[in-house]
């Protein structure tokens, strides 16, 4: 994993995410999902400084893959949040590419983890 250009995308992204969250409870004043985007947008780049203090590889794959998870779980909020018609085609649009290439780089970082080291 790139780190530092992992940790920018995902801090990037973690804004995008706040600005989407004070629109929806400024203006469309939906706070109950929009907390958990809040919440689990802005998880991944928690999970991903915090797994720069793992104690072991071991530590560090499973903060990245809680870094993963909550893509997955990101994605979800966004996809139920345009289908109840809170954001537009174009911040949905947005908002799932930006998870989803996390997505895929979070998931080769754990797939490359965690394949056998060659000698």
């Amino acid at each position: 994993m790139d780190n530092n250009a992992t940790k920018t995308k995902s801090r990037q992204f973690a804004a995008k995410i706040v600005q989407l969250y004070k629109n929806l409870a400024n203006n469309k004043k939906e706070h109950v999902m929009s907390e958990r985007l809040l919440r689990v947008g802005t998880g991944i780049g928690a999970n991903l400084a915090e797994a720069e203090c793992a104690a072991n590889k071991e530590g560090f794959i499973a903060k990245v893959q809680e870094a993963l998870q909550k893509c997955a779980e990101t994605r979800y909020w966004l996809e139920i949040l345009k289908e109840a018609d809170f954001i537009t085609e174009f911040e949905s649009t947005t908002g799932i590419q930006d998870c989803d290439e996390l997505r895929k780089i979070l998931f080769y970082t754990i797939k490359s983890l965690k394949a056998p080291q060659k000698t």
